[in-house]
């Protein structure tokens, strides 16, 4: 396993990130299996685990917590977690990330988690209603108070980044030090603007959906059936329908990819792992196992290092910046997702003609 230090944090970890979504009822609900399979992946060397407030509604967070509950392995773990999806029940002020709702979920993830600091701990989406002045205010108070230790953003576009650094520049607060975006072969849309300000300010990277929603693992191939009835096809269907033009250039491009590993001498996943942690913005890419051969098959390919030569097929098969596809869960901003925010009102406009 190789490490590297998370931006300016000073923190040495593993170039493999363990993710912990898949842990709880969402994924494997075997608790002593979850936490067997994150005792593993720390004896073989990777020393960064991240978990989020809001994977199974906070149960993930309670397995990691068992998994670390040995002093030695938590003090060797760079441990890291996620605030702004409600959790515990819906209504006003529940989420977000305001100074009300942050004070209250990091004393809630430290008691599931069983430990008194977080590594680090990150926005999980930008929030439009709040002022991001008073969400660095809050998280530097964390840090004075021995809560955290550093801090990040998680799925935020350049401009958010540029924003919130500039702002805490402005006003003297602590800064985000990391990102944590969605990236892979198939999804490379941040290399235009969010990894290059990442660099830009010293932040450390730490990627997911290296395996593009499981088109990478060689699960879904070209010519071969699709089960849209169970799994993540079942969720979201518009995802894997091959009939539909970007399901289809997905799998050519997976066809590629699968002949170039052969080449290689390496599985599409190693490949499709390899090819996030060579881009030198990334830190580390978050693998996300739901068994032991999962993550046995993920740690295999640990070692891999793409040539140049391998790197320019690679951009000949998707260019550099390119998005064959959204990730799932990727945030989209208001002016997107509200149609008022895009229109004039009716009156405005009808008055204009």
């Amino acid at each position: 396993m190789r490490y590297r230090v998370l931006g300016g944090t000073g923190f040495e970890v593993s170039t493999y990130c363990l993710g912990t979504m898949m842990f709880g009822a969402i994924g494997n609900p075997d608790h002593q299996d979850c936490v067997r399979v994150i005792h593993a992946a720390l004896d073989r060397g990777v020393n960064f685990v991240d978990t989020a407030d809001m994977y199974s509604s906070g149960e993930s967070e309670e397995i990691v917590g068992k998994a670390l509950r040995d002093s030695h392995r938590r003090d060797a773990t760079v441990l890291a977690t996620k605030v702004y999806f409600p959790v515990g029940g819906e209504g006003p002020n529940r989420g977000g990330l305001s100074r009300r709702w942050i004070t209250r979920a990091v004393e809630d993830s430290l008691k599931r988690l069983g430990t008194d600091r977080i590594d680090l701990y990150q926005v999980h989406r930008p929030d439009h209603r709040t002022d991001i002045e008073e969400t660095l205010d809050v998280l530097g108070d964390l840090v004075g108070q021995g809560k955290i230790r550093a801090f990040g953003c998680s799925t935020f576009p350049a401009e958010a980044i540029v924003e919130a650094q500039a702002v805490a520049e402005r006003r003297g607060l602590r800064r985000f030090r990391s990102e944590q975006p969605p990236y892979s072969l198939l999804a490379r849309g941040i290399e235009t603007s969010v990894l290059p300000v990442a660099q830009r300010y010293g932040m450390g990277v730490l990627t997911w959906a290296p395996l593009a929603s499981g088109f990478l693992t060689g699960t879904y191939r070209k010519g071969r059936p699709i089960d849209l009835t169970r799994g993540r096809a079942a969720i979201t269907p518009h995802r894997f329908d091959p009939a539909l033009p970007g399901n289809a250039a997905k799998l050519d491009a997976v066809e590629a990819f699968v002949a170039l590993a052969d080449e290689v001498g390496c599985s599409l996943p190693e490949l499709a792992l390899a090819f996030a942690a060579a881009h030198p913005a990334v830190t580390s890419v978050i693998i996300g196992p739901r068994t032991m051969d999962q993550l046995d098959g993920l740690l295999k390919g640990a070692s891999v290092v793409l040539t140049d030569e391998v790197l320019d097929r690679i951009d000949a098969i998707v260019p550099p910046g390119t998005d064959l596809y959204r990730a799932d869960g990727a945030w989209q901003p208001p002016s997107l997702t509200r149609p008022a925010l895009r229109r004039r009102p009716l009156e405005e406009r009808a008055a204009a003609e």
